[in-house]
């Protein structure tokens, strides 16, 4: 008697009916890379949470907790003192260190990324002049 060996699947994000394209979709979202640099410290409340992640609504924060929750990167728990907190799971502690390389790229290189915005926009405005001179050569302002 032969036994089979279990099958193993390839993911591949690069097929659209990969399941793995979802994970990379929330492990990209900057609400959940700041999240998981947080609770990697410590575990946190929500209210804390909220305080420390710059921008985000209440919402937004809740429906990243719930959705990191699902994907099971982290879980929801009560302390001592009957606090829901909220920390990383094995699973979701070994984002961190991907997550943190991209924290600290970005630092890095935001002079640079905001030069080179500025050196882009700089030439769009000027085609977006150059378009306007070329469709009225004259430089009337359109009668209102």
């Amino acid at each position: 008697m032969t036994t089979k060996e279990p099958e193993t699947r390839q993911w591949t994000v690069f097929s659209a009916s990969c399941p793995s394209r979802e994970s990379l979709a929330r492990i990209a979202n900057k609400w959940t890379a700041m999240i998981v640099i947080l609770l990697h410290g410590a575990p946190l409340r929500f209210s804390e949470l909220h305080a420390q992640v710059g921008g985000i609504t209440k919402k937004v924060l809740v429906d990243t907790l719930r959705a990191l929750e699902r994907d099971g990167m982290v879980e929801r728990f009560r302390d001592a003192d009957d606090a829901a907190r909220y920390r990383l799971t094995r699973l979701g502690r070994t984002l961190h260190e991907p997550l943190l390389a991209l924290e600290v790229w970005a630092e890095a290189h935001v002079e640079e990324v905001l030069d080179a915005q500025s050196r882009y926009d700089s030439v769009l405005d000027e085609q977006i002049l150059t378009n306007m001179k070329a469709a009225d050569p004259a430089g009337r302002r359109p009668s209102a």
